[in-house]
């Protein structure tokens, strides 16, 4: 097998750097709304699962404020081994070669203002007996927009094209397909881009892959702010918000039923708090 020891470092130290901006960039929005909110770091360490590797751990950064009402930016690096009923199901895994390293960062912001969209971002690197970049980023409106969306759209699809461009139709079919709640029948959001198993069978494509999902994060920490400045001082009603809340049930419902990463923290051991950071603070059911 590879050693894949130095690209996971690599990996594992741009999420790190993607996190510290993304985490200035939002307390910055914070401090031009007059709140001194800030992140509140707390590391964990992943209990050792008898495999003989390092479990690994990771940071949970979270932040509640005027803007942004909670948001979690986790980063986490472990590995070890996959328990025999879910090597199957992992790429390159398998019951007689369970071993894995997974690094990556993973955000989900809920904001104080209906107008503001919520937004979740993941990117990761995973490596069992192969090694592939994931990720994706979509946005979920309670209160769509089109400016807001076409947005969005645009900046991943920036972050695509000097990569391929059957790209960003693709990955972006992909996020429809995924990010929707079949028990409901609707969409989670007004969609992005998901993508998974860009595998890396050599250093060329580790380098490729990996400058992708680099261009990935840049394009979030560039078009995110944006819109939550353009959004985040207008004024709304008790009605906007009953949408608010209704819709981030929805969103509760698919992180818990549907998620693969919530499924992946919770079947290789992950910090329970950071895994279910991506629960709203307040949700409604009817």
């Amino acid at each position: 097998m590879t050693d894949w020891t130095g690209a996971q470092t690599r990996a594992r130290e741009w999420f790190e750097a993607l996190r510290d901006s993304i985490c200035a960039a939002f307390e910055a929005i914070e401090r031009e709304a007059g709140s001194d909110a800030r992140f509140e770091y707390t590391s964990w360490q992943r209990e050792d699962d008898g495999s003989g590797g390092e479990p690994g751990g990771g940071v949970r950064g979270l932040m509640k404020g005027r803007v942004f009402e909670k948001v979690g930016v986790n980063v986490s690096t472990v590995g070890g081994t996959f328990s025999p009923q879910f090597a199957a199901s992992i790429n390159g895994a398998s019951v007689e070669q369970p071993e894995f390293t997974a690094t990556g960062i993973s955000l989900v912001a809920h904001m104080a203002n209906p107008q503001v969209p919520a937004v979740h971002m993941n990117t990761r690197f995973l490596t069992t007996t192969k090694a592939w970049f994931g990720g994706g980023a979509d946005l979920n409106p309670p209160l769509p927009r089109e400016e807001d969306t076409a947005d969005f759209h645009a900046a991943f699809k920036a972050a695509c094209d000097p990569f391929g461009e059957d790209r960003y139709p693709r990955f972006k079919a992909w996020a429809d397909d995924y990010f929707y709640i079949p028990h409901r029948k609707v969409h989670r959001g007004v969609g992005g881009i998901f993508y998974d198993h860009l595998e890396c069978a050599d250093e060329a494509r580790f380098e490729a892959e990996f400058a992708f999902t680099r261009a990935v994060g840049e394009a979030f920490l560039d078009i995110f702010p944006t819109i939550v400045r353009r959004r985040m001082a207008e004024s709304f009603t008790p009605a906007d918000k009953a949408v608010q809340l209704e819709w981030r049930g929805r969103y509760a419902e698919f992180n818990l039923v549907h998620d693969r990463g919530t499924l992946f923290g919770l079947k290789t051991g992950g910090n329970i708090d950071a895994i279910l950071m991506s629960l709203p603070p307040e949700a409604t059911w009817n």
